[in-house]
């Protein structure tokens, strides 16, 4: 009985096999080479139990705790001298665990901290530098406003309170061009949680932590007495130099 012999496999379903395997195998080695992304640690934001922004590797060796208010001078050089490299040569690598409490003073102060929380937890840095960039512009208009102005800061509730300060100084105008409808902004304004946690860490601040003037940096738990970026980055280094 003859042997059938079976159809030779078509050539183009052998070079549409040779071509796949040959893709499959450049790929995996690509994937092989290319090197997998660093960790940019600042995107890891939380909420810590008492309301605090806390941003960066977990298991980092050196932890700062931050004291500020957005109507301090100095805490807004800080900012303005401290943030980027504090981000890029220190958080994002997984050196520092950076963690924001605010320490209201007054009315306004409290008006920005408010809305440095609106949107997600992932929007606070942004908002937190936005406002503290232009801080000259709205703390000018602070010292300017009318005495009418100012005394309807201190009437109604704290929101009604936020929402004219934040109307009469600007910082409704700087969240909107962030991208917040006015419904936003006055719901982040209304917000009896956040007004909450921030009152409660600055009563944290003034009564566990002693703390008597902003900027006020801690480096794993003790008060780093300095106050500008340069001294920091000094204190950051000799922390991670320690055994």
């Amino acid at each position: 009985m003859p042997v059938r012999v079976p159809p030779p496999f078509p050539r183009t379903a052998l070079r549409r096999t040779a071509i796949a395997a040959l893709a499959g195998s450049a790929l995996a080695l690509l994937a092989a080479a290319t090197p997998a992304k660093p960790v940019r640690w600042s995107s890891n934001v939380s909420i810590t139990s008492v309301g605090a922004h806390l941003v960066g590797n977990p298991k980092a060796k050196v932890r700062v705790v931050e004291y500020f208010s957005y109507t301090c001078s100095h805490c807004a050089d800080f900012a303005k001298l401290g943030s980027l490299p504090l981000k890029t040569q220190y958080i994002d690598k997984g050196l520092v665990l950076f963690e924001y409490r605010n320490l209201v003073r007054d009315p306004v102060d409290m008006t920005a901290a408010l809305l440095a929380r609106c949107g997600p937890v992932s929007a606070f840095a942004g908002n937190h530098d936005a406002i503290f960039a232009a801080q000259p512009v709205w703390l000018t208009k602070v010292v300017k406003a009318t005495d009418a102005q100012k005394a309807s800061w201190f009437q109604g509730d704290t929101g009604a309170r936020a929402r004219k300060i934040a109307a009469d100084t600007g910082l409704t105008a700087l969240m909107q061009t962030r991208g917040y409808s006015l419904a936003q902004v006055n719901a982040c304004l209304d917000s009896e949680v956040a007004q909450a946690e921030v009152t409660g860490m600055t009563n944290i601040g003034l009564s566990a932590d002693h703390v008597r003037g902003t900027p006020t940096f801690f480096v794993n738990g003790r008060d780093a007495e300095v106050t500008v970026w340069s001294a920091l980055k000094t204190k950051l280094d000799a922390a991670l130099k320690a055994p």
